[in-house]
């Protein structure tokens, strides 16, 4: 006997919730269906746990769930997720695939199969607040302390030298953060930002994942010092997840951030945001001999092999996805996936900076699709901890993690 819920689970995150709560209700109102939404709104983990660690998806107690790039590999190869491709082909989302950015729809195809369709994406870039930066009193104050311009940070070092200079916790304004909650996310995007942005690569050149190369260990050193500078860091970044410093910077607590580009946008649209008009992005800093580069991880709808609603679910994502509700969902607070929301007018009224994503889309890296990567990022999540709250040699910390990631791969 068939359910007569309709079970969604959803990203934990105010906007996620609402758009899809009034994505609903008009696709109900338009095609007369009578099942009972049941969206519940989970944390990373427990969201990870229900739908791929307890088979949610594969036995279905889930009709749809929202799903990041890091864990589609993963669900793809546990069979978890309903192969697309019939039902695009039959009856394909408006604009598929040329609506989309490339870079937003790769992530989800294997075998010539595709899997999910974007929900919600937003590059990391660095995010800042441009009232501080295009200020002539703190650009004289700046001069006089340090003899230069004051400008937006282009370099890692720079980060850390104009956040020091807006350090003023006695007025609840905090240079920067790092968004270093123990996740298995922000830690491990941190990582790879700082490999990346310093010329490093994740793989060897017989492709094996490598953790203990020059440019990690040399990221991971400036990570440690960063996260250890209370004249430049909120004190509170360790409890830090991307949300959370995302609220931070909302309320006005942070002159700049390196974070995804839907926190900027949440500026501009969340009730009570105390920096509405004052945001504006840039690239993410890079190291000496690197060069800023942003890192491209996005979440998408998929439907659970044990769905008993496989076809209405893809009538509603497809639905979800068209450019009305691309748009609802950016001005709900999220982000759009379309071409055509990030150059609406509309949007750019509101976030002028929006039509940058474009360009952003353009200089992106990625984590490897493999289908193990959650073990991989827990190694890799509990070396950055160990950098972090303690003392223990750097390189030493990298080469057990790397002895750790060689058991994993070997395995």
């Amino acid at each position: 006997m068939k359910s007569n819920k309709f079970r969604i689970a959803v990203r934990k995150f105010d906007a996620f919730e609402s758009s899809i709560n009034k994505i609903w209700e008009s696709f109900c109102a338009k095609t007369g269906c009578g099942l009972e939404l049941e969206a519940i709104p989970l944390d990373l983990h427990p969201l990870y746990d229900t739908i791929l660690k307890e088979n949610g998806l594969a036995k279905g107690a889930w009709d749809v769930s929202l799903i990041n790039t890091d864990w589609i590999t993963e669900a793809y190869t546990a069979n978890a997720i309903e192969d697309l491709t019939p039902y695009i082909n039959k009856d394909a989302p408006s604009d598929f695939p040329d609506g989309w950015s490339r870079s937003l729809l790769y992530k989800q195809e294997f075998d010539k199969k595709i899997v999910g369709l974007p929900f919600h994406d937003g590059p990391e870039c660095l995010i800042y607040r441009k009232d501080l930066f295009e200020s002539v009193e703190e650009s004289v104050a700046f001069y006089k302390k340090h003899g230069k311009s004051l400008e937006i940070p282009k370099t890692w070092d720079d980060l850390i030298e104009v956040a020091e200079f807006f350090n003023r916790p006695e007025d609840h304004l905090y240079g920067t953060t790092f968004a270093a909650y123990p996740d298995g996310h922000n830690t491990v995007f941190d990582f790879c930002l700082q490999l990346w942005t310093r010329g490093g690569e994740l793989f060897d050149d017989d492709k094996k994942i490598r953790l203990n190369s020059e440019e990690a260990i040399k990221g991971m050193v400036f990570y440690r010092k960063a996260l250890q500078n209370s004249k430049a860091i909120h004190p509170e970044s360790r409890d830090f997840d991307s949300i959370k410093s995302g609220m931070a910077f909302a309320n006005g607590h942070l002159a700049m951030m390196v974070n995804w580009f839907g926190f900027a946008s949440m500026c501009e649209f969340i009730e009570g945001s105390k920096v509405k008009g004052k945001v504006d992005i840039a690239n993410i800093p890079a190291g000496p001999n690197g060069e800023g580069v942003s890192l491209n991880a996005y979440w998408m709808y998929v439907i659970g092999s044990g769905s008993q609603h496989k076809d209405l679910a893809y009538e509603f994502i497809k639905y979800a996805v068209n450019k009305e509700n691309d748009k609802l969902l950016t001005l709900e607070g999220a982000i759009g996936c379309r071409k055509s929301t990030w150059h609406d007018t509309d949007v750019n009224n509101k976030v002028p900076y929006y039509h940058k994503l474009e360009a952003l889309h353009k200089d992106t890296r990625s984590l490897p699709r493999k289908s193990n990567w959650s073990e991989i990022a827990n190694v890799i999540d509990q070396l950055v901890l160990e950098v972090i709250n303690t003392s223990k040699d750097i390189k030493s910390i990298l080469d057990r993690a790397q002895k750790e990631v060689d058991h994993i791969e070997n395995n």
